[in-house]
């Protein structure tokens, strides 16, 4: 792309952009793509409907620069390219009245959060993010990150950071909400749990009083995000330049498809999100079911077998017959019927939007992304659906080859190479995965050490060794004959098992 065009700017924008808001309402943790793509953008159809005076939003990514250096050197402004097949839309959000890093500004956040002009924080700093325990999903009071935050000095940790500033903010008594946006079960609950837990551990520093803040004037709604959104690369950029003539070293490319569920319980009043179709409700966790099942577990099934076959994104992945099976098979028999539908959503439809936003051949979401950080995501997504059908007597074949898949992604057995796709997945559980791996004899030694052993997946699933069995079968499987074999073991059990049930019922 030639040099010469105009980067965006206020100056070259031109009255294609609204004006920035005037006042910052919103403080937001976590200043990456996903936000930027899903709730900025609700917020600048609030603004844009006429209901969004004063929640103009404050951004502190997490550790990175790179957003927020570019989205200075912008005016704050970025685009976000709806992407599909049919062709490319641009949106400018506009929301942003400043950005920050929180890792080289602690004391701002706590700031922030006190300020009395801030009147929500939301958050998006992935499952990792909270500091809790996998084991206990309680505050991981050995971490050292968050020992150091309970001794004193600018909190580093978001749950700190969050628990030091409500400390703050309780002098002024003004109410504030605080909304995570993360794949947490019940994150809104979750996070206040946290915080308490965090407020509870202080050693003689008014936690007590923050307590009583907390019952009297802050809020914990949660919330359901959903929208794909990949990393950008430079092509994107030489995209969105064309197609604007101004140059954007920080757009954000996404799906058409958005939704955002939510619980309508704020301290201190909220934006009219409902303007870009967020959905107010208070059956945010069947909206969450539904997700974190359907289109997150099924997402980490499509991503590991997809790496395995050396397919570098999840569309190449789902127009594989084999992979469509599994992730249909998958759907049917295991995720579907571990849910409550909420009201007024067509599950028939719903499913079918899932294949088409897997396929968005345009979009190109890469396996490698999806599939990391596993250890976290498959623990929020396949425990109770697995455990329920287990309870009734029934094998979940499916969920065992995602597990099967993962473990042959990140933890690869002497002699077998899963790929570079699967070797550019990240966890932060990989290396006792590997030791686990260099010490298994095989595939059912492997699965029963992390899932028996290691109990990676919860206390639930690993007293079930017959699961953990299945899971050592199909990933010596993969080892042996390859990922196609397995895919056709564990559809054809799955078969025959509905077939059984159906000739009983």
């Amino acid at each position: 792309m030639s040099t010469h065009i105009p980067r965006l700017r206020r100056s070259t924008a031109g009255t294609a952009v609204p004006a920035a808001p005037e006042t910052a309402g919103i403080l937001h943790l976590g200043l990456g793509s996903f936000h930027r793509a899903h709730q900025a953008v609700y917020t600048a159809a609030a603004r844009d409907a006429g209901g969004a005076d004063g929640w103009g939003i404050v951004g502190a990514a997490s550790r990175s620069r790179s957003v927020v250096d570019a989205l200075h050197a912008q005016d704050l402004l970025y685009s976000v390219a709806s992407v599909s097949p049919e062709g490319t839309s641009v949106t400018v959000p506009a929301v942003h009245t400043d950005a920050f890093v929180a890792a080289d500004e602690p004391a701002r956040v706590v700031a922030h959060i006190a300020d009395e002009t801030i009147r929500i924080v939301t958050l998006t700093v992935t499952e990792n993010g909270y500091s809790s325990s996998p084991a206990t999903q309680h505050l991981d009071l050995d971490d050292a990150a968050i020992r150091a935050d309970l001794a004193g000095g600018d909190p580093r940790t978001t749950i700190g950071q969050l628990a030091r500033g409500l400390q703050a903010r309780a002098a002024s008594g003004a109410p504030i909400s605080i909304l995570s946006c993360d794949n947490l079960a019940a994150n809104g609950a979750h996070t206040e749990k946290l915080v308490r837990e965090f407020l509870g551990a202080l050693p003689r520093e008014g936690g007590a009083a923050t307590l009583d803040f907390l019952d009297r004037s802050v809020a914990f709604p949660s919330s359901m995000v959903d929208r794909i959104v990949p990393a950008t690369t430079p092509e994107l950029r030489d995209r969105v330049a064309a197609l604007r003539g101004l140059r954007d070293e920080a757009p954000v490319p996404a799906e058409p498809f958005t939704m955002w569920a939510i619980e309508d319980r704020f301290a201190a009043g909220r934006p009219a999100w409902e303007a870009g179709g967020a959905v107010f409700t208070d059956e945010v966790g069947r909206f969450e079911q539904m997700k974190v099942r359907l289109l997150n577990g099924t997402h980490s099934l499509i991503a590991y077998l997809g790496a395995l076959q050396g397919l570098a994104t999840i569309p190449e992945a789902i127009a594989r017959t084999d992979v469509e099976e599994a992730a249909r098979t998958v759907l049917r028999d295991e995720y579907v019927p571990s849910i409550t539908v909420p009201t007024g959503v067509d599950i028939d439809a719903y499913q079918h939007d899932l294949f088409d936003r897997w396929a968005n051949s345009a979009l190109a979401h890469r396996t490698a992304q999806v599939g990391t950080d596993g250890s976290v995501k498959l623990r929020q997504r396949i425990p109770e659906p697995a455990v329920r059908m287990l309870a009734e007597g029934r094998m979940p074949h499916m969920i065992a080859l995602t597990v099967a898949g993962y473990l042959s992604c990140l933890a690869p057995l002497d002699g077998f190479d899963p790929g570079v796709h699967a070797a550019a997945m990240t966890d932060a559980a990989r290396p006792r995965l590997a030791d686990a791996a260099a010490s298994a004899r095989d595939g059912r030694d492997l699965a029963a050490r992390v899932i028996s052993g290691m109990r990676l997946f919860g206390d639930d699933l690993a007293a079930h060794d017959g699961f953990a069995l299945r899971v050592g079968e199909l990933v010596d499987t993969i080892r042996r004959r390859g990922v196609d074999a397995a895919v056709a073991d564990a559809v054809g059990a799955s078969d025959d098992a509905t077939m059984r049930t159906a000739a009983s019922a």
